[in-house]
């Protein structure tokens, strides 16, 4: 191989990963997610902290999953919302949010489905099928 093909090759090599990496969520701040819900977008609100473990976990399964299927990320809008900041906001009360690592689909402003804890990715797979079929 020679210099030129070996350098075209390795630089191939270097975008491939961020060509297949998932978008990054939207992080929250007051009115943004509101927007797209009262626009009838389905939105995935991730209460999160940066300390939680059951937290890095569903991100994780939701980086997977977005990854295998990328009609997740064109038909869904995802909202990270830092719970150590926004536990007490008028989104997080009006949806009852009781605790971090809470995820919750919605149609606009209609809850299609939540998950509380729960790390499994079959559930979060279901989740996010839930607002696909609802688009």
């Amino acid at each position: 191989m020679n210099r030129r093909t070996f350098l075209a090759s390795t630089a191939a090599l270097a975008l491939l990963p961020l060509s297949l990496q998932a978008a990054e969520p939207i992080l929250y701040k007051p009115g943004t997610a509101e927007a797209d819900m009262d626009g009838g977008k389905i939105v995935l609100l991730d209460f999160w902290a940066s300390w939680c473990t059951t937290c890095a976990a569903q991100e994780r399964i939701l980086a997977e999953l977005k990854a295998e299927n990328p009609a997740y990320e064109q038909k869904i809008a995802f909202y990270k919302i830092d719970w150590d900041i926004y536990s007490k906001d008028t989104l997080s009360k009006s949806l009852q949010i009781p605790r971090r690592s809470t995820l919750v689909i919605l149609q606009g402003r209609k809850e299609l489905g939540r998950i509380v804890a729960g790390t499994s990715k079959a559930q979060i797979r279901d989740l996010l099928d839930m607002g696909l079929a609802a688009s």
